[in-house]
């Protein structure tokens, strides 16, 4: 057990003991009353009795007392329910009412706050925040709805009936909340919103409301008519893998106007042979800890259908938690001892791994099996750079965003810059979804090795299931 929950414990009990005398006192006082007035008369049952009766009224007195403590349902900061009792509230909901909708709604700037104004100021923009959202629905009429602090600066509240009739509300709030501020201090609020159509599990629910309100912070927000219920995604996400079934399709990156290697697009295949993409279906794989498992057989899969006498790189994205587990990395190498096939293996990851010399000396021991490493995103994230800078990797790939034309245009300099610093390391550069030949001319101006892109191959089946 941590101190902290000793000490907790050894609290309760010291004020549940304080709590509890003053009760143990006046029974001890009637008891001592009734045994001094009338001690020739007592039967000797009375003592029996009143031995119960103090043994019996201290323990359920200290027991109410010190359980009493256990039971918090508000957050000390916020003044908002504790996640624990409104998830347990919203489930109770959940089952009452057939339509049900839940918002989140989210701080962005709360570690700014913490560290610019300090963490005190930051638990009252907490309370204020709260305070305001509660503040503009009533303006609505909306009261009396369960609003809870789940994490850091991110609150979910619930409301019946379905999203339709809340939509406009939340819009109009998130662009109203642009003038709320504490004192002096900016607050920047973004929310989410799903109801009971999409699912009725609670923890279903809220995880789609932070991928929601990601995919918003990004600019890539909207509504998907062919989305999965839940469940059913990760029913057929197990199945496919269980039965391996997917499909592997391939596209040509070019130096300039030689073939170099080829990047691999995986794709999972329902038992009714509907395709899944991997932005559906990553999450799922990660939350169900299967990553190592789908990485081994899609590794497995493309070299044992690769045909042999094929000299091609084959690029594939490999999660880098895969690659930093032994498992994968064991039976990675056992797979590349039995083939002439040549891998590339892509890494991309938003947090950034810091014990570099050990990840360093793990790559080194795949590039002497003649393994190709590429870290992607360049320019978007900055662990992308930092590995750049730290890691010896034989290829960086610049960010999507850098595709259109426009963007190149813009990004010149920018691009110019990671192009020479990789060059000046011996590492390769790279972009892809090139589509027009007008990004494709000023591409072919910036120095960058490979380049991949519609205009200039399409996509073929290599393999199917």
């Amino acid at each position: 057990m941590l101190l902290p929950q000793t000490k907790e414990r050894e609290y309760r009990f010291r004020l549940a003991l304080r709590m509890g005398l003053p009760v143990f006192a006046l029974i001890v006082a009637f008891v001592s009353h009734t045994f001094l007035g009338n001690s020739e008369t007592l039967q000797p049952s009375f003592y029996v009795e009143s031995l119960i009766l103090l043994v019996f009224s201290i323990y359920f007195f200290l027991y109410l007392i010190y359980n009493g403590f256990n039971v918090k349902i508000t957050d000390d900061v916020s003044k908002t329910f504790t996640r624990e009792y409104l998830f347990e509230y919203l489930k109770k909901e959940l089952k009452k009412r057939q339509e049900y909708t839940l918002i989140l709604f989210s701080i962005d700037n709360l570690h700014d706050i913490n560290t610019l104004y300090g963490i005190k100021n930051g638990d009252k923009v907490l309370e204020e925040s709260a305070k305001w959202v509660a503040s503009y629905l009533e303006s609505h009429k909306i009261e009396n709805f369960p609003l809870g602090h789940i994490k850091g600066g991110d609150f979910i509240f619930g409301l019946n009936g379905l999203k339709s009739e809340y939509s406009t509300i939340l819009d109009l709030m998130c662009l109203k909340s642009s003038e709320f501020k504490v004192g002096d201090i900016e607050v920047k609020l973004s929310a989410s919103i799903i109801d009971t159509s999409y699912s009725r599990d609670l923890d279903y629910m809220v995880e789609k409301l932070f991928e929601l309100q990601d995919e918003r912070r990004n600019s890539k927000y909207k509504e998907s008519a062919d989305s999965y219920n839940p469940n059913e995604l990760e029913s057929a996400v197990i199945e496919a893998i269980e039965n391996r079934r997917l499909s592997i399709m391939a596209q040509d990156v070019f130096t300039r106007e030689h073939v170099m290697f080829k990047e691999c697009y995986v794709k999972l295949k329902t038992s009714k042979g509907k395709l899944l993409f991997q932005k559906s279906f990553t999450k799922v794989i990660n939350k169900l800890g299967l990553g190592v498992e789908y990485d081994l057989m899609v590794l497995e899969t493309l070299i044992l259908n690769v045909k042999p006498d094929e000299e091609s790189i084959y690029a594939l994205n490999i999660s880098p938690t895969s690659l930093r587990n032994e498992k994968f990395l064991a039976s990675t190498k056992e797979l590349l001892k039995n083939t002439k096939t040549k891998i590339m293996f892509i890494l991309s990851e938003v947090e950034y791994f810091s014990h570099t010399s050990r990840y360093n000396a793990l790559l080194n021991s795949l590039k002497r099996m003649g393994v190709l490493i590429a870290i992607d995103r360049l320019g978007s994230i900055h662990t992308s750079f930092l590995y750049l800078r730290e890691l010896d990797i034989d290829v960086v790939r610049f960010d999507t965003y850098y595709s259109s034309f426009s963007k190149l245009e813009a990004n010149r300099a920018i691009i110019d810059g990671f192009v020479c610093m990789a060059h000046q390391k011996k590492i390769k550069t790279w972009i892809k979804n090139i589509e027009d030949n007008e990004s494709l001319e000023l591409v072919k101006s910036l120095n960058i090795d490979y380049l991949e892109g519609k205009i200039l191959s399409p996509l073929e089946m290599i393999y199917e299931n």
